[in-house]
């Protein structure tokens, strides 16, 4: 009776305890110690086993040296999530109690911990042969995601040191972007989760994630991605026309009005960088903003992060479509952000120990982000046109008179690429510099002085893109600031196709674009992220034909307060009307006759002269 009403001992079926097992062991007696890696390793372990060992391995860590190496291996193996909380809890309690008497099993607590931040792979077998290989997408994958962020955090706790060893450990464990779409979200996401409770982490995890997104970004040329929707519309509509003299089912009909406006991208990349811009919007907006309310302090603390990696990664980065817009979206939290990334970007571009390179790349970052961001107000635009202008007017004064005064792109890059961003930056914004008062707007463009500018030797009609120089000089022709036309047609004389030989004969190639510029925020093409940018962003809308017929008309010298009144109401829209260009390279417009991002043509007017 008594051997009845007694409580079981937490102790192993084969006798003796953990303690006693693992002293055997030193002194060359495995029989129990090879039973103990058996019952350890069987799948089919009950929870109640799984919860007398772990207590007994948590009053046991002293002994778990490195030469019990195997058996912790084992121990990190058990699937410890799947099971009851009381599993969970107690193994919890066995990660913490192990790394703060062990520390030797810090990197592979942490590697087991990381190794969960993405869906288990569930593998279906038939005759021997995989045929299936996909995330398990299980209910409770939140809750396990959950508390592996408990588990990292105990681990924490016990051993301050963990940042700095955890973080080789996030970058091994990086799924290759080639893994499906649910791999690299959760992945993405748990990192991010991480910044939360380790800050100290936050600029490298960002850094980590932002440069994984740049390699997608540039495997995934604009071209690319337009070419695989367009693939996928023309697929969509001969799937239609076959199936519609067919009878369908009322199922079918509703599946396929759903598909049709799927916001799936049909470049597999794309998709995945889509659903990852998603999240890192998600996160800024989260950090920033507490209870729906903008944090100054904390925003400023992200934007100091972001800019680091702005600098670090995305400035050298050549032709990236999308990454970039991290840097837009914190923007637009509040203009001062705004004001301080464009300071920043000045800094860039006025520092001649910076190499050419950065500086063209900084100079076309603003005149981008000047002409497209609806939240930069008309004063910001003068404030930036004049530090602009007055650096080129300088430039020309150095350089216009001395040996270099020729039209030389290696020699004069930066000059080159700041003519262009100042074009760029009038064509989108003309109409609001001349809004309410256009005597007070034209006498603010003429002091300006764009024709010493594009009269100066160094000839920048010449180099910039031409779309952007036809329409700056219609808008400049119109408003009588400065006349282009005998210089665009001097240039396009002179215009001499390069000629270079190769294996398979000579080629002759026209450049077109000799910066080999590009615009950064041309525009957003991601459909599910780009619901987060629309709101701030400025589209380019195409020119009529009375657009055009207007251009060619200039305004009369000595008109009436009235008449310039008058001259506004009818011709100047509204902010989100208003006419803007956004070539992202003179070879894409060239290319369709349509363009699909919104961008203009070349837009050749003629002129009588």
């Amino acid at each position: 009776d008594e051997f009845i009403s007694s409580p079981p001992r937490k102790t192993v079926r084969f006798g003796g305890t953990l303690t006693d097992i693992l002293l055997k062991y030193e002194k060359g007696e495995t029989t129990d110690f090879e039973l103990l890696k058996h019952q350890l390793s069987d799948p089919d372990i009950k929870d109640a086993q799984i919860i007398n060992w772990l207590h007994e391995f948590r009053v046991s860590v002293a002994y778990l040296t490195k030469d019990f190496e195997q058996l912790v291996s084992i121990l990190l193996k058990l699937p410890w999530l799947r099971r009851s909380q009381d599993v969970v809890e107690e193994y919890l309690g066995f990660l913490g109690n192990l790394v703060s008497a062990q520390t030797v099993y810090l990197r592979p607590c942490l590697r087991m911990i990381v190794s969960q931040f993405v869906p288990p792979r569930i593998t279906v077998r038939e005759d021997d042969v995989d045929i299936s290989d996909s995330d398990d997408d299980e209910e409770n994958l939140s809750e396990n995601f959950n508390t592996c962020h408990r588990a990292l955090q105990t681990v924490a706790r016990y051993v301050p040191s963990t940042p700095q060893f955890l973080m080789s450990i996030l970058v091994e464990n990086f799924p290759f972007i080639n893994k499906s779409e649910r791999t690299l979200e959760c992945y993405v996401h748990n990192l991010l989760r991480i910044t939360v409770y380790l800050p100290s982490l936050r600029l490298e995890i960002l850094e980590l994630i932002i440069e994984r997104l740049l390699k997608l970004d540039v495997s995934t040329p604009q071209q690319d991605i337009e070419d695989a929707e367009e693939a996928a519309n023309n697929e969509e509509k001969t799937t239609e026309e076959g199936l519609f003299d067919m009878e369908e089912d009322e199922e079918t009909k509703r599946n396929k009005v759903a598909s049709s406006g799927s916001e799936r991208m049909a470049h597999p990349l794309a998709e995945r960088l889509d659903i990852l811009m998603t999240i890192l919007f998600a996160y800024i907006k989260d950090v920033c903003h507490v209870d729906g309310k903008l944090d100054i302090g904390k925003t400023k603390d992200l934007y100091r992060d972001l800019v680091f990696v702005f600098d670090k990664l995305i400035l050298p980065t050549h032709a990236s479509c999308h990454v970039q817009y991290f840097m837009f979206y914190i923007c637009s939290f509040k203009l001062g952000l705004a004001e301080a990334f464009l300071d920043h970007l000045w800094k860039k571009l006025h520092d001649p120990n910076n190499p050419s390179v950065i500086r063209q790349t900084a100079v076309s970052y603003i005149g981008s982000f000047l002409a497209r961001a609806k939240f930069i107000p008309v004063v910001t635009v003068k404030a930036c046109l004049d530090l602009l202008v007055n650096w080129m007017h300088k430039y020309i004064d150095n350089q216009d008179t001395g040996s270099n005064a020729y039209c030389d792109v290696a020699l004069h890059g930066p000059f080159y690429s700041t003519c262009q961003a100042v074009f760029y930056t009038l064509v989108f914004r003309h109409k609001q510099l001349l809004e309410g008062n256009l005597r007070k707007g034209l006498s603010y463009l003429q002091s300006l002085n764009f024709e010493r500018i594009v009269m100066c030797q160094l000839n920048p009609l010449k180099i910039c893109i031409p779309s952007v120089v036809n329409l700056f000089a219609a808008i400049t022709r119109k408003y009588q600031l400065v006349f282009c036309y005998t210089i665009i047609e001097r240039n396009n004389r002179q215009f001499i196709p390069v000629v270079r030989s190769g294996t398979g004969g000579d080629l002759v190639q026209t450049c077109t674009n000799p910066l080999d510029s590009f615009f950064p925020f041309d525009p957003y093409m991601l459909k599910r992220s780009k619901k987060t940018i629309e709101p701030f962003y400025q589209f380019w809308e195409e020119l009529s034909a009375e657009d055009l017929e207007n251009l060619k008309k200039p305004i009369k010298r000595g008109s009436s307060e009235d008449e310039d009144d008058d001259f506004l109401k009818g011709e100047t829209p509204q902010n989100d009307g208003m006419v803007g260009i956004a070539p992202h390279s003179y070879e894409s417009n060239t290319r369709s006759p349509v363009s699909p991002t919104g961008s203009p043509l070349d837009c050749f007017v003629q002129y009588p002269h």
